[in-house]
């Protein structure tokens, strides 16, 4: 078929759609009137026709140093010309172990080994398998049950979509989600929590459902939970004061793993190395992406502690302890890339940037709250949630409106349901923070 005939596109930059099945994306609506970017800089995307788009998600959720950084592609470059790849079942290579050890430097502390993934659903994955396998080593192989939590992210992989709570991930597969799964309720709450600036007082209580669950199927047989410390895909639910606390006391008291799904908040995003360190609450495991690489090369990462991983390491030296990995875990390039966002994000302080634009950022967000349709508002670290309301018996129709609406005006927002996303590169400057917040004011202003 011919490319759909469009506004957006001019004829040089003209490309046939029709080819490319469009993840996480209403298809047949995007190819009638696509929205295109083609180069990147700093916190700006430019279209085909030269048109300046403010990045306000950081590409999705990843772009933490911004766009372009020359460093990064410079190292990927010399990787490439040095060694395109290698192996690493059974062999290794110098790269991979000195990303690994620089990784650990940043890491809460307790945490001492790095298994490399290629992206945040096989980082999940990868956690939850290791939290099956740890208990079997330790004698306790019943523990089979996972718990997730209602509207909660964990990529797309069998394992994410089971022990996430986002309904449209799961239907169409629900005949083949993991069995032995539960979820907690989720932690949003407009009648107690609306326009909470920061972290909401009220639901704390939450956690305790934990034990619910213990009650219906026995603390020894439940394996892991699993929880977003900011669940961000589902529209920014933050945890209520004391929720991980107390979730992280209670795993405590029965033996159960505790993961924290970090691939969002990893990297400086709430104003510290990790979430982890922002809530004082230390997992058993956590899991990273996006950010590791400033997104220019895909890959993930699962920390782990000591505790987790030398429980695997008996039996004879020479049986391999885990039987999982990818073919490009460790790749390379990969990890030269995310060397040099390292050597970044240390030389120019990304990692706690955060805490200082922070209030600024909150200001900003909390004074659209007196625009029409606007429901809540939701903030920490340089992460802003807005929340309309819905049109009648059109979910998520409004905030697409108003995406669509921002793009035309230079504006890059994303939206889930009726909320409006934003997490702009840690580079972000003032100016960017009042441009963003003028053209969502325009926008929202206009939307019916």
């Amino acid at each position: 078929m011919n490319a759909p005939e469009n506004k957006r596109l001019t004829a040089e930059a003209a490309v046939d759609l029709s080819h490319w099945w469009m993840p996480f994306t209403a298809n047949r609506q995007f190819k009638a009137n696509p929205r295109l970017v083609s180069s990147a800089k700093g916190v700006f995307y430019k279209t085909p026709e030269g048109r300046e788009i403010l990045d306000a998600t950081s590409g999705l959720w990843c772009v933490n140093a911004g766009h372009g950084r020359e460093e990064i592609v410079a190292a990927a470059a010399r990787q490439l010309q040095e060694m395109d790849f290698a192996p690493s079942f059974q062999f290794g290579h110098p790269i991979g172990f000195e990303f690994a050890n620089r990784l650990i430097e940043i890491a809460p502390k307790g945490f001492d080994k790095v298994f490399y993934v290629n992206s945040g659903s096989e980082a999940v994955d990868t956690a939850l398998k290791i939290a099956l396998a740890y208990h079997r080593v330790r004698g306790e192989a019943q523990r089979t049950r996972l718990i997730g939590r209602e509207r909660g992210y964990h990529g797309v992989g069998f394992g994410g979509i089971s022990v996430g709570g986002m309904v449209n991930n799961r239907k169409a597969f629900s005949g083949a989600l993991l069995p032995a799964v539960d979820h907690l309720p989720h932690t949003h709450d407009l009648e107690h929590n609306a326009f909470s600036r920061g972290q909401p007082a009220w639901g704390a209580h939450l956690a305790d459902d934990l034990e619910r669950l213990v009650a219906l199927h026995g603390a020894e047989t439940i394996a892991a939970v699993i929880v977003e410390p900011v669940a961000g895909s589902t529209g920014v639910l933050l945890p209520p004061k004391g929720y991980l606390e107390k979730l992280r006391a209670l795993c405590d008291k029965h033996g159960i793993l505790l993961i924290f799904d970090e691939v969002i908040t990893g990297f400086g995003r709430l104003g510290t190395p990790f979430a982890a360190d922002r809530f004082g609450v230390k997992p058993d495991l956590f899991t990273t992406a996006k950010g590791l690489t400033n997104a220019t090369i895909p890959m993930g990462a699962v920390f782990a502690t000591a505790k987790v991983h030398d429980a695997f390491m008996n039996g004879p030296e020479g049986m391999i302890e885990l039987f999982h990995g990818y073919t490009y875990s460790g790749h390379p390039v990969a990890c030269a890339a995310g060397i040099a966002t390292l050597d970044i994000y240390q030389r120019e302080g990304l990692l706690t940037r955060a805490t200082r634009l922070e209030k600024e950022w909150e200001d900003a967000m909390h004074s659209l709250r007196d625009l029409p349709n606007v429901i809540d508002i939701r903030n920490i670290g340089l992460v802003g949630a807005i929340e309309l309301s819905p049109r009648n018996g059109v979910v998520g129709a409004r905030a697409y409106d108003a995406m669509v609406a921002a793009f035309d005006e230079g504006l890059m927002i994303r939206v889930t349901g009726d909320t409006i996303a934003m997490s702009p590169p840690l580079i972000l400057e003032s100016a960017h923070i009042e441009r963003i917040v003028s053209t969502l004011r325009k926008v929202l202003s206009a939307l019916e």
